[in-house]
């Protein structure tokens, strides 16, 4: 049985999540985590999961961050990594066609991901959530919102020509889209309105492996 360290409210854990949830496959999840914890963030004096910081941990993730799989003695690291290679190992069919041209457009949207939409969302995530009061910098959330709608942009275009990320056929590239499009919908900025990727964000949150992990609210709204 594959096993999966991580914690629910990481976008980077969600991805292998989602990605688990679509080929159905059985998994053991142990919470893991430097940064949160049961009662939230650590800036504001919680106590993390833990596990990542231990010489056990280190010797599967020498960063000693979250996600890490280890699939009957395969030990694999970097979120991007994982979903491809779950992707290519469970699910070559369902998640990309069986087709090398498919793979790789998906496989861009995942770096376009980790590249343009991760960085801000990140920044407002602190911003919004996470940091205490006091330590929160307006300036650094705008900046932050006008980065991120500025990739939503390109996001936007691909989709006015596609029906999903890469064409006609959802991919493992729109897991990773598609989390960051839930969490900006939760998030409730102000934002210009992008039909194409409301219309595309309607289809791939009404599949069911969204629902098990990566639909609730809480889990991307953790303080």
């Amino acid at each position: 049985m594959i096993r999966l360290w991580g914690r629910p409210s990481s976008a980077r854990t969600q991805k292998v999540l989602w990605t688990l949830s679509e080929l159905e496959l059985d998994f053991e999840f142990i919470l893991a985590s430097g940064t949160m914890g049961p009662g939230g963030h650590v800036s504001k004096g919680n106590k993390p999961f833990g596990v990542v910081d231990t010489e056990e941990y280190r010797r599967i993730n020498p960063l000693g961050r979250v996600p890490s799989i280890d699939d009957d003695g395969f030990v694999l690291w970097e979120s991007n990594s994982i979903v491809r290679y779950l992707a290519m190992q469970y699910g070559a069919d369902l998640l990309y066609g069986n087709d090398i041209k498919v793979f790789a457009s998906a496989s861009r949207w995942l770096d376009f991901e980790n590249n343009e939409l991760l960085p801000p969302m990140h920044d407002l995530a602190m911003q919004l959530i996470r940091l205490p009061q006091e330590r929160r910098d307006p300036s650094v959330r705008d900046a932050a919102r006008q980065r991120f709608i500025a990739a939503l942009r390109i996001v936007d275009d691909q989709l006015s020509r596609t029906r999903f990320m890469t064409g006609d056929r959802f991919t493992y590239g729109d897991i990773a889209i598609g989390i960051r499009a839930h969490r900006w919908v939760l998030f409730d900025l102000e934002s210009p309105d992008f039909p194409n990727v409301r219309r595309w964000y309607a289809e791939v949150t009404a599949r069911p492996a969204f629902h098990k992990w990566t639909a609730q609210p809480e889990h991307h709204l953790e303080g």
